[in-house]
């Protein structure tokens, strides 16, 4: 939740903690306040001139009357009029939009601050900047290292140039290539403003291999100066290279680059709104901020990593060249994607542009890992296997229905809407609170009048009764208390402050800003891991505390890039706490707490590089850089973190309350790895048909950066929605692993029951995702196992169809599933492509269950799509396990299995079933069904951490179940089972040795669908416990 985009934050607390009573009389103050500060100064002159006048006329009249009682009348008709006019005004704010109205998206804040991009009396530093020339060269079992030295008079455009650098080069496995480039003299004063520590990122780790097995080559030249090149072996295809160009290495600028071919296709470089495939007149900031999902900014996470997709044009006799513009769909094409991660944590900014790609940052070091894929499938899953790490597996429930409104006033409030979810019939799985909740906005204590401790435990009962979840959202900031006054005593704070848990200014003292409840101080987890102070044991305490009053399921992270409502340590003059800190003693203090640190040579508060952040300068809406950490480190080095850390924290924190079981946690702020602690959501999107679009490139863009439990505000956040558009977005959002309704205090409610549409459309798109639940959690799982993604792009999945690099309009969920979404209004059909139509490939429509026909490569087809419909299509070649679906997850746990069998022209399908207990951090049992209506399969190779290996597999007429693992607790009957795309008649259908009775099963000809029933009395003891054989002739 961002701050009313524009408006004062306490404006909407006043507006907020009035009472019912006073809530029209506290939106007539909220928009005139927001109307009057968009008035011009002479509007508010003559506003306020006006207003005064009418004032001194009511006062002299009340005076006269006092001495001419005869003019009462006269007196009235005067006063009624004022009063008209005085209504006349409020009519006309209160119709008046607030300044976070979805039709009124912000420009970038101006504080004064120029981006150097768009300076155009910017010193360019490939103009002016030596570069560096070899000084050694050394090989080595894996590599390369050298000496770089400054080829020529320092430059010193953005910082103090490096003399000497230190080059390492490793093939650190058969698809890796690191190449660094450090100073080569770093100490302990400096060593944060270049190295990005392990203990925060674990670095990529060599394995011993042989350098010539990889397709990657390294090279290098001195000519004119040091630069690089990596290349593609078999294709000769030169991946990157600064050839051109000079290498810029300053304290507190580097800057790098690589010429790009004609119409590359570039993906990643997030967290932004923005399409998929990201062109090329386009400048990335990666620089974490509290911003409203404004197009193009930066927002909250930095996610440095790009994949790099080429498409070659295939002759008859098998040459390759390179086609920037392929588009002939006769021609036969053949795609290679890699990846460069930058393994930086510092401020960046990546310039792409039409014929090249420059990487700039404000730290950190050149840490470039190359990904050679050669599809965006091998380069994800060795991304995060090596860089990142593997996603966080998710509890079974978390993939239900949540809601959540900022706006319930009380537990009554949300226990209506929990009954009114049941009375429609309408799936709720969780239900959230936003801060309403909170006390004054504190963590970790409730309002006592609208949500008081008793009433909650009673409500949290008849949730957990009803197999229901509970989330609240804890914010980052931590109210600072008034010294010495016992009634704004607040206990979370005090037991911080005693373990010292806490950043401070750079004297000692504690930086102090200001977030909902007023002054804030924010937690030291940089301290806490070098210097062993409080934070981590302190949060996880008060997580533990709070459970005990509220047992929630999970926790909603929030503000945690770090957001802050003013600029600098505003507090620390207010809420004086003397020197908190005890490294005080060997950090120079700073007279003044939002310059920089003394201590440290770097201009920290103004960079000599400005980057274009959305906020303005580096402590824009932000913690200062100077802030400073328990080791003597600055914020300034490691804003990017600060967020991921948080979430870190609290994962631990919740493996103290649940000590077996997942956590759950949903965050704002993420960096590369956050996946592997907690999911993320969209941010403050807008109520508007554009923001329905970028969710998709935005999902999958998070599926890249190894967080696939992604999921957007559904209807959206800030404005009002309408019926048409919340039945598309609850439909949309039905297919994103993470599917949340959440909205603005501000707006219309829009709990999809408002509307009979809306909860149509939410009833019937919830029945497909609930009845898929068991197929979802299963790419899941292979995304947590093996990394491969949950959402996936077109082109992902038919990497030889350059026609697909910028489809963002649809997706595939998983590889058996593409859902085509309505994203215009007032739209009843939808046009779509069919991927594979000239290799062959089938789809069929989820709904009918007949074979799409008419489809050809990169064809659009008009698609039937009335409001309580979102088109769904099942890839030939697939088998999809499937439950009942119900209202709670528990429910569709219970119900029997159904199995759905999509034939490809061969006859053939394949698919695979993960079961556990669908919560535990590290299952004691599990089980894997292989299922397939080919030639029966060895155990699947995904699987790797636990004997729980069974597929599904179709050939020949018939589907083998073959299961392996010894999770025993699945017991479910197994109901029917459908297959798509039989050809010809059949007359004999067998269950394993047994005959069906022919009323048991039916065959549509002229579709070519077999539907087989009643398989219940057949699995008494459960569908899984056994292998099995269906047959058909």
């Amino acid at each position: 939740m961002a701050t009313l985009y524009g408006t004062q934050p306490m404006r909407q607390k006043i507006l907020y903690e009035w009472s019912p009573s006073c809530q029209l009389l506290g939106l007539l103050y909220a928009r005139f306040v927001d109307w009057h500060d968009r008035l011009t100064p002479l509007s508010r002159v003559l506003f306020k001139s006006g207003m005064l006048g009418a004032l001194v006329v009511t006062i002299c009249l009340l005076h006269t009357t006092n001495r001419h009682q005869g003019a009462v009348q006269a007196l009235k008709a005067r006063v009624l009029l004022l009063v008209a006019m005085l209504l006349t005004l409020a009519g006309i704010l209160l119709s008046l939009p607030l300044s976070s109205s979805a039709n009124t998206l912000r420009t970038r804040d101006d504080d004064g601050t120029i981006p150097n991009i768009q300076d155009p009396h910017a010193v360019n530093p490939q103009s002016v900047c030596p570069g560096y020339k070899l000084a050694s060269v050394v090989e080595t079992k894996l590599g390369v290292t050298a000496d770089l030295v400054l080829a020529g008079d320092a430059c010193n455009v953005y910082g103090n140039d490096i003399e000497w650098l230190s080059l390492v080069v490793e093939y650190q496995a058969a698809d890796r290539l690191h190449v660094e480039i450090l100073p080569k003299h770093i100490g302990r004063n400096n060593e944060s403003w270049f190295i990005l520590p392990d203990d925060l990122l674990p670095k990529p780790m060599a394995e011993t291999i042989d350098a010539t097995a990889s397709d990657l080559a390294f090279s290098l030249s001195d000519e004119p100066t040091f630069s690089f090149k990596v290349t593609r072996k078999s294709t000769g295809d030169v991946l990157f290279t600064t050839e051109g160009t000079q290498i810029v290495y300053e304290d507190q600028f580097i800057e790098f680059g690589s010429g790009m071919p004609e119409n590359y296709n570039l993906y990643g470089l997030g967290e932004t709104m923005h399409s998929l495939r990201l062109g090329n007149n386009l400048t990335r900031t990666l620089y974490n901020a509290d911003v409203g999902d404004i197009i193009d900014a930066n927002l909250y996470g930095s996610h440095p990593i790009y994949l790099d997709t080429r498409y070659f044009k295939v002759s008859e006799r098998g040459n390759m060249v390179y086609s920037g513009r392929a588009d002939d769909k006769q021609a036969n094409y053949k795609s290679f994607t890699h990846g460069v991660f930058q393994r930086n944590a510092h401020a960046q900014e990546i310039l792409l542009r039409e014929s090249n790609i420059t990487w700039r940052a404000l730290g950190g070091a050149i840490d470039l890992y190359f990904f050679q894929g050669p599809t965006q499938d091998h380069v994800t899953k060795s991304y995060q296997k090596s860089a990142i790490g593997l996603p966080a597996m998710q509890q079974y429930w978390t993939f239900g229905y949540h809601h959540c409104r900022w706006g319930y006033q009380d537990w009554a409030a949300v226990q209506d809407v929990v009954d009114k979810f049941a009375e429609n019939e309408i799936p709720l799985e969780t239900i959230w609170n936003d801060i309403d909740y909170m006390k004054v906005y504190r963590d970790f204590e409730n309002d006592p009048v609208h949500y008081p401790y008793d009433k909650g435990a009673a409500f949290l009962d008849r949730l957990h009764e009803n197999n229901q979840h509970y989330v609240p959202i804890i914010d980052a900031g931590i109210y600072v208390p008034i010294p010495g006054n016992d009634t704004d005593e607040y206990a979370p704070f005090s037991r911080g402050l005693e373990q010292n848990a806490f950043i401070t200014n750079p004297d000692g003292s504690l930086y102090i800003g200001e977030v909902w409840p007023g002054y804030c101080v924010w937690p030291d987890w940089i301290g806490a891991l070098y210097r062993g102070t409080g934070a981590n044991r302190w949060w996880a305490s008060e997580v533990s505390e709070y459970h005990k009053k509220i047992p929630f399921d999970g926790i909603w992270i929030d503000m945690n890039e770090v957001s802050s409502f003013c600029t600098g340590s505003c507090g620390s003059s207010e809420r004086d706490y003397g020197v908190v800190s005890p490294r005080s003693s060997f950090i120079q203090p700073s007279p003044n707490t939002e310059s920089t640190n003394m201590a440290d040579p770097r201009d920290l508060g103004t960079p000599p590089y400005t980057i274009n952040n959305y906020h303005g300068g580096l402590a824009g809406h932000t913690m200062s850089p100077n802030a400073t950490h328990g080791d003597g480190t600055v914020q300034y080095d490691l804003h990017n973190l600060w967020g991921y850390q948080l979430l870190n924290a609290t994962y631990h924190g919740l493996l103290d309350v649940f000590p077996k079981k997942r956590p759950f946690i949903i965050g704002r702020s993420t960096f590369a790895g956050s996946g592997r602690v907690a999911g993320h959501w969209g941010g403050d999107n807008y109520s508007n048909w554009p923001y329905l679009y970028f969710s998709i490139p935005q999902a999958l863009s998070f599926s890249l950066f190894g967080i696939p439990m992604f999921g957007v505000d559904t209807c959206g956040f800030a404005g009002s929605t309408d019926e048409e558009l919340c039945s598309r977005w609850m439909q949309l959002s039905a297919f994103f692993p993470f599917y949340r309704n959440h909205n603005d205090i501000n707006a219309i409610s829009q709990e999809p029951y408002i509307w009979h549409s809306v909860a149509e459309a939410s009833r019937r798109a919830m029945a497909i995702r609930y009845a898929l639940l068991p197929y979802i959690y299963t790419t899941f799982y292979l995304s947590h196992s093996a990394g491969s993604t949950t959402m996936r792009a077109l082109a992902w999945e038919f990497p030889d169809e350059p026609w697909l690099a910028s489809a963002d309009r649809q997706f595939m969920l998983g590889g058996a599933l593409m859902i085509i979404p309505v994203l215009q209004q007032g739209s009843v059909t939808v046009d779509g492509v069919f991927p594979g139509a000239d290799s062959g490939t089938v789809w069929y429509d989820w709904y009918n269950q007949t074979a799409v026909s008419s489809v050809g490569p990169g064809r659009n087809v008009t698609i039937e799509a009335p409001l309580e419909r979102i088109p769904v299509y099942v890839r030939g070649g697939h088998i999809v396990p499937m439950h009942e679906p119900a209202l709670t997850t528990a429910a569709v746990r219970a119900s029997p299995w159904s199995v759905l069998a999509a034939l490809d022209a061969a006859g053939e399908a394949t698919g695979g079933l993960y079961i556990d207990d669908g919560e535990s951090v590290e299952p004691e049992a599990a089980t894997w069904v292989d299922v397939s209506t080919s030639t029966p399969l060895s155990p699947s190779p995904q699987p790797t951490n636990h004997n729980h290996n069974r597929q599904f597999t179709v050939s020949r007429s018939a589907m083998t179940a073959r299961r392996s693992g010894d999770y025993k607790y699945e017991l479910n009957k197994l109901a029917h089972v459908t297959v798509l795309g039989v050809k010809g008649e059949v007359s004999e259908v067998t269950f394993d040795t047994i005959e069906l009775d022919r009323r048991s099963w039916e065959m549509e000809i002229n579709s070519g669908i077999l539907r087989v029933n009643d398989l219940d009395k057949l699995t008494e003891a459960g569908a899984w416990v056994s292998n099995w054989t269906l047959k058909w002739s």
